[in-house]
């Protein structure tokens, strides 16, 4: 148990790492699209580049956060049924809702990868290429596919009576026990 707490708290750690650089993208991003608008509306011209510039650090930002976003669930969640049935049961939706983004998100970062890995083209206006953004879409979904088995070890550890949130000996035992029975 205290191996697994060290890990998840490796993978927490590094999906928050991948947040801040995405993060690090949205002061530029601002002040691209600021300067674009206030030269456009005072001197009639437009910075050249700045809707592609701005459309790759959007999707920077957005893939770069996507994992930590589930870790601290700020995604949208639903749960007018499952607050009205059983822990029990609402832990076995809960770990089929987990199992079924996790299968789809790990084949996102499966073709993720193939097609990005194959790309050769670059944008039309500042010929940037598209082969690292292409990538991102890949470890962005392999960063969310971590964060989703954390949340299906928590789901079992609830689901059999173990806090798995809390390392050391206690756990092993009642896991051990729960198995037993």
């Amino acid at each position: 148990m205290k191996g697994l707490s060290s890990i998840r708290k490796i993978i927490q750690r590094l999906t928050l790492f991948l947040c801040y650089g995405g993060m690090f993208l949205l002061v530029p991003m601002m002040l691209l699209t600021t300067g674009d608008v206030v030269s456009r509306s005072v001197f009639g011209l437009h910075i050249p580049g700045t809707v592609e510039l701005s459309s790759y650090m959007l999707a920077v930002f957005i893939l770069l956060g996507i994992a930590y976003t589930h870790q601290v669930k700020g995604h949208v969640r639903v749960s007018f049924l499952v607050s009205r049935i059983p822990e029990k049961a609402g832990l076995i939706v809960d770990t089929i809702t987990t199992l079924l983004s996790l299968f789809i998100i790990a084949i996102l970062a499966w073709q993720g990868w193939v097609l990005g890995i194959e790309e050769k083209t670059v944008s039309d206006m500042l010929r940037i290429p598209q082969l690292p953004f292409r990538l991102l879409v890949s470890v962005a979904a392999f960063f969310l596919c971590l964060e989703l088995l954390l949340d299906l070890w928590v789901c079992a550890g609830k689901f059999f009576g173990i806090n798995p949130e809390a390392p050391g000996e206690q756990g092993s035992a009642i896991w051990m026990k729960s198995s037993k029975e």
